[in-house]
């Protein structure tokens, strides 16, 4: 395979990695407050996304993709709230293990390598369409 051509794909897969983390941390995001629905319940738990390097024999480059998406076993906080729903005996409720500000910082890195990834594509794309006006010009 032509070596833009693969660094095309090797941004694509990139991009693809970046994009399911992405996912993932949206997630998080959204079910930051959610609790159990029952007393004593385990509330949502933080989701983890795991990269491994695979080689891709079609472009013969490494590539990105996501080996796993886990379950975080940081312990649940707690709150003292007898009269809600989801409170223990107590009166302890479970929260979920998801920091909104790592959730965020998780955010900025995968934006900042899908865009890099971005990047790499156009940059690509630009050196091959000068190697074809080259080649029409005869040069």
């Amino acid at each position: 395979m032509d070596p833009l051509l693969a660094a095309i794909r090797v941004s694509q897969k990139g991009m693809a990695a970046q994009s399911t983390r992405m996912r993932v941390v949206a997630e998080n995001l959204a079910n930051a407050n959610v609790t159990g629905a029952s007393a004593g319940s385990d509330p949502y738990a933080r989701k983890t996304i795991s990269f491994e390097s695979q080689v891709d024999e079609a472009a013969g480059a490494d590539i990105v993709a996501v080996s796993e998406i886990g379950r975080h076993n940081a312990p649940f906080r707690t709150q003292h709230d007898p009269g809600h729903p989801a409170a223990d005996e107590r009166g302890f409720v479970k929260l979920p293990n998801v920091d909104p500000v790592v959730e965020l910082a998780d955010m900025r890195e995968a934006m900042r390598s899908y865009q890099a990834n971005i990047q790499m594509i156009k940059n690509a794309r630009e050196s091959i369409s000068m190697a074809i006006d080259l080649l029409r010009s005869g040069t």
